[in-house]
């Protein structure tokens, strides 16, 4: 086509359809008709052909670049080790049909097939934290790139793939004490700020984190990830947001949005399906510059797991069903916070909750609702402590009763009163192992003689991240001697698979997920006799090892030995 007739074409038709037009891509009508129904039916002109004419999408890529001035990247040519892996997130890419490519200087380059695609471009700005430009490519192979992707990252939930893309994301509120009405009304009708706290708590569930940090500082603000363990930042709003984020949490979790001055406590639920729904534990604490929240990421779920999921060796699994299985005793669970703990007793009381048993909990919170079982949430402004709790619970008929945790003498007696009048009782304790938790009741002032005759079973544990099993390495720069030294025995080196961390696109340093490391002692007629006999904690540890019972280092080198932790996650979690 000469050039007089393709400029009196595209003077008629204008855009991205004239330029089709004068490249006899389309004929003037196809791009009349096609520029109305785009529009009649809310996409772009390009989206359009590409889904509903089924125009090539080769075709449609040299026009519209010279159209909107963007570069034609070949996607065949690419290296994919060269993808930043710490951008590439699988659902983003999915739902705005765009993959972050490379970084040069502070910019991102985007590639999209549709050159109207401006919300991929702010999306990944926003989640990468710096600046993004496009790159164009074709469709076809865009979709292939995203796919190869996305079932690289192992999938998705079909609970987030069934959420829709308008950002609302069925989060349960209701009333709290909500003083300033015009701040309330900020907070919940400022869209960016609901969309943006919706999806903090979309990622962090998908990316399996356990709590979510928000931070004011002087210059800046900062929303943090702990992940396997880890915390990590993962987005820096800006510091002027710091109060509608705090109005908006405070909003959503039902707390007294006009009192800054003191912590307060609260509750999320966010529903994934309608059979799926995650709880958030909020609390607001009182910083220098505004409201640090974090919030406790209660997946019931995690209950359901069943123990063969928990890392427990075969011998520690059947010391625990065995204790379960007992009419009446205590079992006692311990270690740090976050290690673990709750799913052990839930994963117990999962498997006790048949209907002929009676199961009661005292607990502050409630972490994860249990159907089946009667949990309470200790209040003590209104004098309804554990203890009266308990008190409670052995006039209703009980078989099971579990007690958030053992702090007090008044509580550990009534436990221990439960414990042997014919009641299963389940709790924690704060304290490193197993002989420690003696300790500790000793202390509180329970008789040595009620202590043995009443506990059946300490259970300590660590939680360790799990090697990335893509691309664990075997480690072969450690010494044997050094092995040794750390506690491996001759035996278990001869077959032991020692690995590494190394890191790919499918973890975060080498790692992907948690094991536990368990610590399983049973009360024996040795270890009761010692106790009674006034032995401290390494005279208990040293019965406990001649009985046989792993601590938390054997555990832990065992787990490494197999080839699930590395010998420096050995190293934090335990001590020789």
């Amino acid at each position: 086509m000469n050039a007089p007739v393709a400029q009196t074409i595209r003077s008629n038709i204008r855009g991205l359809a004239g330029r089709l037009v004068a490249d006899r891509v389309l004929t003037a009508a196809q791009a009349t008709t096609a520029e109305a129904d785009a529009k009649a039916t809310g996409v772009s002109l390009m989206r359009y052909l590409i889904d509903t004419l089924a125009i090539d999408s080769h075709e449609l890529a040299e026009p519209a670049s010279a159209e909107f001035g963007l570069p034609i990247f070949d996607l065949a040519a690419m290296n994919r080790d060269m993808l930043p892996s710490h951008t590439i997130d699988a659902a983003l890419m999915v739902k705005y049909r765009a993959v972050p490519l490379f970084h040069r200087g502070n910019c991102l380059f985007v590639a999209i097939s549709d050159p109207m695609n401006q919300a991929a471009l702010a999306e990944f700005k926003f989640a990468a934290g710096i600046n993004t430009d496009a790159v164009l490519v074709e469709d076809q192979a865009l979709n292939r790139l995203i796919n190869e992707l996305a079932e690289q990252a192992g999938g998705f939930d079909s609970d987030m793939a069934s959420l829709g893309d308008d950002g609302e994301y069925d989060l349960e509120i209701t009333d709290g004490t909500l003083d300033d009405a015009d701040e309330v009304t900020d907070a919940v009708d400022d869209t960016p700020i609901v969309k943006f706290v919706n999806k903090v708590l979309l990622d962090a569930v998908k990316q399996g984190a356990s709590d979510i940090h928000f931070e004011p500082y002087e210059k800046d603000y900062r929303v943090r990830f702990r992940t396997d363990g880890m915390l990590r930042e993962v987005v820096k709003p800006p510091r002027n947001l710091a109060p509608r984020l705090a109005a908006r949490l405070k909003v959503m979790s039902q707390m007294d949005i006009s009192e800054r001055r003191v912590p307060q406590d609260g509750r999320i639920q966010m529903k994934l399906s309608q059979k799926r729904a995650i709880d958030f534990r909020v609390n607001t604490l009182p910083t220098l510059y505004g409201e640090k929240i974090v919030l406790r990421i209660l997946d019931p779920s995690s209950a359901q797991l069943g123990i063969d999921a928990l890392g427990y060796e075969t011998d520690q699994k059947q010391l625990y069903l065995e204790a379960l299985n007992r009419p009446q005793g205590m079992i006692l669970v311990t270690g740090p916070t976050g290690s673990g703990k709750t799913v052990s007793l839930y994963t117990g009381l999962n498997i006790l909750n048949e209907p002929e048993r009676n199961i009661s909990t005292a607990e502050d919170p409630v972490e994860i609702n249990m159907q089946g079982i009667n949990q309470v949430l200790v209040n003590p402004k209104v004098g309804l402590n554990f203890a009266e709790a308990l008190r409670s619970f052995l006039r209703q008929d009980p078989d099971v009763i579990m007690v958030g945790e053992i702090r007090d003498l008044q509580t550990a007696e009534i436990a221990i009163k439960a414990a042997q009048t014919g009641h299963l009782v389940m709790s924690t304790v704060h304290t490193n192992n197993a002989a420690e938790t003696v300790t500790r009741l000793l202390n509180m002032g329970i008789p040595a003689f009620n202590i043995a005759a009443s506990v059946t079973l300490i259970i300590a544990q660590r939680l360790a991240r799990r090697l990335c099993k893509h691309c664990a390495e075997p480690e072969t720069t450690v010494p044997e001697g050094a092995l040794l030294e750390m506690g491996f025995s001759p035996e278990q080196l001869a077959k032991a698979t020692i690995k590494r961390a190394v890191g790919c696109q499918q973890c975060k340093d080498g790692y992907k997920g948690r094991v536990g490391i368990y610590e399983v002692v049973r009360i024996t007629k040795p270890i009761a006799a010692a106790i009674m006999d006034g032995a401290n904690s390494i005279e208990l540890n040293r019965v406990a090892r001649a009985a046989g019972f792993d601590d938390l280092r054997q555990s832990a080198l065992k787990k490494c030995a197999d080839g699930l932790i590395s010998l420096e996650e050995v190293s934090r979690v335990t001590t020789d």
